[in-house]
């Protein structure tokens, strides 16, 4: 049912985004307009312009909101301090944090592919991951390259390349330093210019074939190890 009507100057935009988020839980993310929201806010839909001007805003506000949950549920984003015995299980469990969160809201990971360029909350999420391999011994390249396969295994079937004229200029590395040094340091190594992949800066097909070797070769340790069992 929607929530009792909400005076403009008692609205917030925090407030906004968990009702949309709310919303989207419980009837799917088509439901998600302006129209629709403003409804289950009981409000008009002019007091939402007041806080998010559109409904690009809202979605990436709620992507935003989806990775707070994330940093709640893996007690943070700062990289720990992390070494070659480590750095698996600490990976781990950011994995698992997030993909919990995801499970919560089925609606995320389509919508964090249809946005792409993430923001800076989702950014110190992946630079979290980058910080606690790099201690553990990783190259940047080598990380760069396990990012693609761990991010696949997160959003599951969501398609990880999207189409880079429909998507939002990627933040400079300055700017992204000032909140995932990890990340920026990692680009600033790895970035190459591809003009022919669909990811604008990497080789899709690289990523793909890295991917799916890193599965075969732990498929077939695990044959191994059930075969000495």
């Amino acid at each position: 049912m929607p929530t009792r009507s909400i005076e403009r100057s008692r609205l917030t935009r925090a407030h906004v985004l968990r009702t949309a988020m709310a919303l989207a839980d419980r009837d799917g993310i088509d439901a998600l307009t302006m129209r629709g929201l403003a409804a289950e806010l009981g409000v008009e839909a002019m007091s939402i312009y007041h806080h998010l001007p559109n409904k690009d805003a809202i979605l990436d506000g709620v992507v935003e909101e989806v990775f707070g949950e994330i940093e709640t549920e893996v007690g943070g984003f700062t990289a720990p301090v992390a070494d070659a015995a480590s750095w698996s299980p600490l990976v781990r469990g950011r994995i698992l944090g997030a993909r919990a969160v995801l499970l919560r809201h089925p609606w995320a990971a389509w919508v964090m592919n249809a946005r792409g360029a993430p923001g800076p909350t989702a950014a110190r999420h992946v630079d979290g991951i980058v910080g606690i391999m790099h201690a553990g011994g990783f190259s940047y390249d080598l990380i760069h390259h396990s990012l693609h396969a761990l991010g696949s295994r997160v959003y599951g079937y969501v398609q990880e390349l999207s189409d880079d004229k429909d998507a939002p200029p990627p933040v400079a590395l300055a700017q992204l330093a000032t909140f995932a040094p990890n990340l920026a340091a990692m680009l600033g190594e790895v970035v190459h210019d591809d003009p022919d992949s669909t990811l604008g800066w990497c080789d899709d097909q690289t990523e793909f074939e890295f991917g799916l070797d890193l599965l075969l070769e732990g498929l077939e340790r695990r044959r191994l190890a059930q075969n000495r069992a």
